[in-house]
């Protein structure tokens, strides 16, 4: 097993690397202890080259693993890349690109929504995978010798996997249906963690305009504390403390020490005293942008049960007929103000997923489509205007 732990092999790995048109590439990292993750492994192979990539290793610089992530002229393969490309932004500025994500395709080929990689080296590469060691501690040395086996075992049977799927999305014509779900994952923007729009993540329910100013103002702190000080947000303070803090905003240390939520001895320690600055500064605040939760917005009626069951039942139909991942072609919010009648934004109206669902879901919508029973089976039915004229009794 070729383990790199300097600068210089590492070097010689890229070069070889480099001269294949793909890696595929996998991490192990910690993130329980910590607000950044922890990269603690690299595994790296491509055709007839493999090996792991010890980033912990004394002395060691990861530069040149950094520009092979770089090089246009090699497809980086990963598995349900966004947390390994988090990682590689955020520890080099770095980007992987071209980039192919082999869970996407999974969904696109028709092996349901999230395909693990187990799932797909069994299917397509009849192996199985030893999973027992998971869940272990990436960051202690040595790591023995099932631990590595393990890790490039990750690597190993990806180079099978994305060969299959590649050559299966050529077939298919999909190529560019996983190229457009990918372009968020090279996207900077996807990666970006801003503190004012943390308060996104806890989803409010209340539109209370002084309730929400006060809680994107603490969950902007929080987010600050947990950045400068490398620990989990949770660390720094619990995620329903925030809410009712906003719901009750104290404005000294007695008050704030009332607050269930709150531990013993934390209003008076530094953290709670710059937690009340917090507060009083986003009292004097306009709320943030945006209805309450990321995706809310306020339309002119709400869908009915019945549209919205027939939707997602036009929805698993097509999906099959095709054989990809339903929530790939439309996600809730989209079936929702389909059958509100809100098109507005709604990305399974463009593109190749117009052509799957989105068309359709209109036709349906407006009466031009219907969904019936035959054979016992669901299908979908084109009405003429006479039938059209029938189904609605006139």
């Amino acid at each position: 097993m070729r383990i790199i732990t300097d600068t210089e092999a590492l070097e010689g790995l890229c070069a070889e690397l480099q001269e294949g048109p793909y890696v595929a590439i996998d991490t192990e990292f910690m993130r329980d202890q910590t607000y950044w993750p922890k990269l603690c492994l690299i595994q790296a192979a491509g055709a007839g080259v493999e090996a792991i990539i010890d980033p912990l290793a004394e002395g060691i610089d990861l530069t040149p693993f950094y520009k092979l992530l770089a090089a246009k002229s090699v497809v980086k393969v990963f598995h349900a890349a966004r947390q390994d490309v988090e990682i590689f932004h955020h520890q080099g500025g770095v980007i992987p690109n071209p980039l192919f994500d082999t869970q996407i395709a999974a969904m696109v080929c028709g092996f349901g929504e999230s395909a693990s990689y187990e799932t797909l080296v069994r299917k397509l590469a009849k192996a199985e995978i030893d999973k027992s060691a998971r869940f272990t501690d990436w960051s202690r040395r040595p790591l023995s010798k099932r631990q590595l086996e393990y890790a490039l075992a990750d690597v190993t049977y990806l180079r099978l996997v994305y060969e299959l799927l590649a050559k299966e999305l050529d077939k298919s014509g999909r190529a560019s249906w996983v190229e457009e779900e990918e372009a968020t994952l090279t996207d900077p923007a996807t990666y970006r963690l801003d503190p004012a729009e943390a308060w996104r993540r806890l989803k409010p329910r209340s539109g209370n305009k002084r309730f929400l100013s006060v809680l994107a103002g603490l969950a902007a702190w929080r987010e600050r504390e947990a950045q400068t000080r490398d620990v989990p947000r949770n660390r720094v303070l619990k995620d329903e403390a925030l809410l009712e803090i906003a719901a009750h905003p104290p404005a000294d240390a007695e008050l704030l020490s009332q607050i269930r939520a709150i531990p013993n001895g934390y209003a008076n320690s530094r953290a709670g005293k710059a937690l009340i600055g917090a507060v009083q500064e986003a009292l004097a605040n306009p709320p943030p942008e945006g209805m309450p939760g990321p995706e809310r917005r306020v339309r002119g009626r709400e869908p009915s049960a019945a549209a919205l069951d027939l939707l997602k039942t036009l929805l698993r139909l097509r999906a099959t007929q095709f054989q990809v991942a339903p929530k790939l072609v439309a996600v809730s919010d989209d079936l929702e103000r389909l059958a509100a009648g809100d098109d507005e934004g709604v990305q399974a109206l463009h593109g190749w997923r117009a052509e799957v669902f989105g068309r359709d879901a209109v036709a349906l919508r407006e009466g031009r489509l219907a969904i019936g029973l035959e054979d016992g089976e669901a299908v979908v039915i084109e009405l003429s205007v006479e039938k059209k004229r029938a189904a609605k009794g006139r």
